[in-house]
């Protein structure tokens, strides 16, 4: 098959590197223009156009997709099949009837699931339990197409958008080489998509900022879901403080939780939504703990801080000031000199 790729983020980069081990044939890549980053304002590659480079494939970067230029310019090299792995626009439907075969998306839920750009991090902050990969046949909605295949993924509890994101790719790659064999011998029928939908938008900076009323898990499932970008924050005494890695404090066992650090890592990760100990609060530590003042650090344990929230405790392990380096929480205590008791600024 004759193949045009669109894809843009690191995400993207597994489908086209399986497609090319393929055989099959990628007559030219479509990907976002390169964009100014950093302090130094340099333009940066997105990660599909340096694969593409690598490997000599024909590279298209238009400003717009919905100009009759662009439109012949695709139909050039006349395609079989269109790909799209998050690409970042929405297909205008003259593409999407150009190619014979039609325009096949890799989309990283379980559709009708999480519809839309950031369907990771919703999963995450929402405390899903498990997501997956969807390849649907196209049409004009937003990730409304009639479904090709599925493939549900498991979430871990150590799981952030980042380390999920890597495994969901490598799993899209896969299924989309199983759906273009299926596709091409004509061993598939596209289903529509049944279900309740849901929806996952952009996210903003916003999205990151720490409610210290909400409850541990929720609180939590905000910072795995919106690492690295936005990324979950708050402040200190005016000071903005991004938070790297947290954990939910077991109710049942918060004297083992403090001196944790001796015992051994598990030799595969939990899943989430296990047993916390809902019951049962062992002793008067935690008690004294999960009194008081939402945003208040109860106690440093090792390199943790002990947070209390609306709803159970929160153990953080690792910060980021503004401008600074990731830091273990105590360290930034003690640089700072603030004690227990200390209390994060209120939304």
């Amino acid at each position: 098959m004759r193949i045009i790729f669109f894809g843009t983020p690191e995400f993207a980069v597994p489908s086209l590197q399986a497609l090319i081990e393929s055989g099959e044939e990628v007559v030219a890549v479509v990907t976002q223009p390169d964009k100014v980053k950093g302090r130094g304002h340099k333009l940066s590659r997105p990660p599909i156009k340096e694969l593409a480079i690598s490997r000599g494939i024909p590279i298209m970067q238009p400003s717009g997709i919905r100009t009759p230029e662009f439109f012949d310019e695709i139909a050039r090299p006349a395609p079989d099949i269109i790909v799209v792995v998050a690409y970042g626009r929405l297909i205008p439907a003259a593409l999407l009837k150009l190619p014979p075969m039609g325009c096949v998306n890799v989309h990283a839920s379980l559709l009708p699931q999480y519809r839309g750009a950031a369907p990771i991090q919703w999963a995450l902050i929402n405390g899903e339990e498990k997501t997956g990969i969807t390849t649907m046949l196209m049409d004009e909605g937003l990730d409304t197409g009639a479904v090709l295949l599925k493939e549900e993924v498991a979430i871990h509890e150590e799981d952030n958008a980042y380390t999920l994101g890597r495994r969901l790719s490598q799993v899209g790659a896969s299924l989309l080489i199983k759906t273009l064999k299926a596709i091409e011998t004509k061993m598939i029928i596209p289903a529509p998509q049944s279900g309740e939908a849901s929806y996952a938008p952009p996210l903003k900076k916003e999205n990151g900022k720490i409610n210290w009323a909400l409850s541990a898990r929720e609180i939590s499932n905000l910072i795995m879901g919106t690492f690295p970008w936005p990324g979950a924050y708050c402040y200190l005494h005016g000071e903005k403080i991004n938070i790297i890695k947290a954990k939910v404090v077991p109710h049942n066992n918060i004297k083992e939780f403090i001196n944790k650090k001796t015992s051994p890592s598990p030799s595969s990760p939990p899943l989430r939504g296990g047993d916390e100990g809902e019951g049962g609060i062992c002793g008067f530590t935690y008690e004294l703990l999960n009194k008081g003042t939402v945003g208040r650090i109860g106690q440093i344990s090792g390199s943790d801080l002990l947070v209390i929230t609306g709803s159970g405790i929160l153990a953080i392990s690792e910060v980021k000031p503004a401008g600074k380096n990731i830091m273990s929480a105590s360290a930034f205590m003690h640089g700072r000199h603030l004690k227990e008791g200390a209390i994060f600024d209120a939304v």
